[in-house]
């Protein structure tokens, strides 16, 4: 079963953990985090941080659990007017079934009846394709060109968020 929490201070060891075991799977679609965030301490200081930012609802950050297993983090970033950027990343082991786009779902419906959220942003690398259907199959639409670390990407919005997102073509899996 999928579960969505929030990220709480005792999530840190999981989520480090986490973070170190998908960097390579990471890297290959998303610009890397750098070394120092894989350190103890590098990694509590931003964990703290970003516990600090939540708790000023400037951003809303998630754990994914499957079986009670991170397996992923959904988060919103920067809200303001109604509006934040969606960002999401699931593990390699759970890659390929359907979770970061259910993931997605949960959280557009999330954002809008607890959040107060009336749209959404997201950005993705031109090399992530499995990224880009995720968020077709949510209701996003491109919106231009965006650079994610100086990767050519793409910029997409969802306006008009409701408890339920609308149906996409593809949205079976």
């Amino acid at each position: 079963m999928l579960t969505l929490e929030r990220l709480r201070a005792d999530h840190a060891d999981a989520l480090l953990a986490f973070e170190r075991e998908n960097r390579a799977y990471f890297a290959r679609t998303v610009p890397d985090r750098g070394d120092a965030y894989f350190t103890p301490d590098g990694f509590a200081a931003r964990h703290r941080a970003l516990l600090d930012e939540q708790h000023a609802r400037v951003c809303h950050f998630h754990v994914l659990l499957e079986d009670d297993v991170l397996i992923g983090r959904v988060n919103l970033m920067d809200a303001a007017d109604g509006t934040a950027e969606l960002g999401y990343r699931v593990g390699e082991r759970a890659a390929g079934r359907g979770v970061a786009t259910a993931a997605v779902a949960r959280m557009c419906r999330l954002a809008a009846a607890a959040y107060g959220l009336t749209s959404l942003t997201a950005r993705t690398t031109l090399d992530n394709p499995g990224s880009m259907k995720v968020l077709a199959r949510n209701g996003f639409l491109p919106v231009g060109e965006t650079t994610l670390s100086g990767r050519p990407g793409v910029l997409y919005a969802r306006r008009k968020l409701t408890d339920t997102p609308p149906p996409a073509p593809g949205s079976e899996g």
